[in-house]
């Protein structure tokens, strides 16, 4: 593993590094990425959920108006389908911004941090079963420390 000077950042970091450095290098904005954290952030507010309840309401109030008829059904389900479509998308790149965010965060906290274990930077790039192996050992420490302590 690398000291914390010398981290190696993962492909992932390093691709969306490149494409942000020649994103800034052309003025343009950041674009499907700021769209996304937007529609993200408003999906999640309580007037957006009021509003797809609304919707939903007016509908089931247009059934008799247009006689339960099978286009009124398929409105109803066109529309939830393309929605969730759509934002299964969006919302998901906003969730790899903020987890890359998080690991970025906490790999600079272990390297600031004295009695760190820096085998643990980049620990989200590892296959499974090292994390696997890693996170046993953690939990081992973590259970011998109070036995150590309550034998002083």
């Amino acid at each position: 593993m690398a000291e914390c000077g010398t981290v190696e950042p993962s492909y992932e970091t390093r691709a969306r590094t490149e494409s942000l450095e020649e994103t800034e290098s052309k003025g343009r904005s950041f674009g499907f990425a700021r769209f996304s954290a937007q529609v993200a952030a408003l999906a999640g507010r309580p007037v957006t959920f009021a509003l797809a309840v609304g919707i939903v309401i007016l509908w089931g109030i247009s059934g008799p108006i247009f006689k339960w008829s099978d286009t009124w059904q398929l409105v109803i389900n066109t529309g939830t389908t393309i929605v969730t479509f759509l934002m299964v998308f969006l919302i998901q790149n906003a969730q790899n911004r903020d987890a890359m965010a998080i690991q970025l965060k906490l790999d600079e906290l272990i390297c600031a941090t004295k009695d760190a274990r820096e085998k643990l930077i980049g620990i989200e790039d590892m296959d499974d079963v090292v994390v696997a192996r890693m996170k046993s050992e953690i939990e081992a420490r973590g259970t011998a420390a109070p036995q150590r302590a309550a034998a002083n």
